[in-house]
């Protein structure tokens, strides 16, 4: 059970036009969502902050900075629903999915691209700063727009994640879980950072 009991149907108006247009049809409102209703000064600033817009950075190229984030701070909540809504859309394989908790950002799996943005998610995370060899690889690949995307990405999934952590959330019933070899390996991240 949730530390907050997420708010059930009816909604208030707003936050009933806001679910209504996050989530696809027939989708059931998310714990996640459900549970910030129960404040909505809180649910509409986050949502105001969201970024899975069109924004200057791929699709592929978001999800894999929020998986990232959400793996590396042992969110399997958010990182399970991500993998539910988004890994076929954007191409991901089972092996760069399971990487996304894993491996290491040089993981033979991804393009020099998407390592560029896991090292600079693991940077993020680990020292709260860009190392310069990972701010080199940065601006080999991406201009100044699409790197203070994937720094907001990492910042904003990081704050879902402390709402999903510390509020105990269950997992999804439809939504991915971790590789079951790596509950160790998500928690040391977790207490590491």
């Amino acid at each position: 059970m949730p530390r907050i009991v997420p708010a059930e149907s009816p909604y208030e108006p707003e936050i009933a036009a806001a679910l209504q247009r996050i989530l696809p049809p027939g989708v059931p409102p998310l714990v996640l969502f459900r549970t910030l209703a129960r404040n909505p000064r809180v649910f509409a600033r986050t949502f105001a902050g969201g970024l899975l817009d069109k924004g200057s950075l791929s699709l592929r190229q978001r999800e894999i900075v929020i998986d990232r984030t959400t793996a590396r701070l042992g969110c399997e909540y958010e990182w399970g629903v991500h993998l539910a809504f988004f890994a076929e859309r954007v191409g991901l394989t089972a092996e760069q999915a399971a990487a996304t908790v894993t491996a290491a950002a040089n993981a033979a799996c991804w393009s020099g691209d998407e390592q560029a943005l896991i090292a600079l998610v693991d940077d993020l995370v680990d020292r709260r700063n860009i190392a310069a060899a990972t701010w080199r690889d940065l601006r080999a690949c991406f201009d100044d727009m699409q790197i203070l995307e994937a720094i907001a990405l990492t910042g904003y999934y990081h704050t879902i994640s402390f709402f999903c952590l510390a509020l105990e959330l269950p997992l999804e019933p439809y939504a991915a879980r971790f590789p079951a070899d790596t509950g160790a390996r998500a928690s040391r991240s977790e207490k590491e950072t």
